[in-house]
């Protein structure tokens, strides 16, 4: 599941500062869930992205749960940011997207799974520029048993 927003990247800080956040939840079978939020801090030392590959435009890549808890839903942000020739000069077109991509399934505790998302349509091509692709985390649900 994957949500795209085109042209996002005109506003770099706000992007940064959201994909800063990760949202952790707390479930427990049939129990409703409290969302919190975590500092970046917080979140990276939960979940961590290593191995990042990307080759016309797909991006793969490996989670890896640093954390007790299982994870589940891990949501990647992932920036295809335009760089052009001549940024004095830049047409108004901009070819820059972002995409919240969510990673299906659950990460044990200490493990690992691997990602991979491909765009679709795939990415618009230019002659006078190139991509700049980042990733990062956005969110998480982080299972968290319930104390009897």
């Amino acid at each position: 599941m994957s949500k795209q927003f085109k042209g996002a990247i005109g506003y770099p800080a706000m992007i940064v500062a959201i994909a800063a956040l990760g949202v952790v939840g707390s479930a427990h079978e049939g129990r409703s869930a409290q969302a919190m939020l975590a500092t970046a801090e917080q979140a990276a030392q939960v979940v961590t992205i290593r191995n990042v590959t990307v080759k016309d435009g797909q991006v793969s890549g490996e989670l890896v749960n640093g954390s007790s808890r299982t994870l589940r839903d891990v949501q990647v942000l992932i920036r295809y940011s335009w760089h052009w020739t001549n940024e004095f000069r830049p047409p108004r077109d901009d070819m820059g997207e972002a995409v919240y991509h969510t990673v299906a399934g659950e990460i044990a505790p200490r493990g690992g799974k691997s990602f991979s998302y491909r765009p679709a349509p795939p990415l618009r091509s230019g002659t006078d520029g190139r991509y700049e692709t980042t990733v990062s985390i956005a969110g998480y649900t982080e299972i968290i048993p319930q104390k009897r």
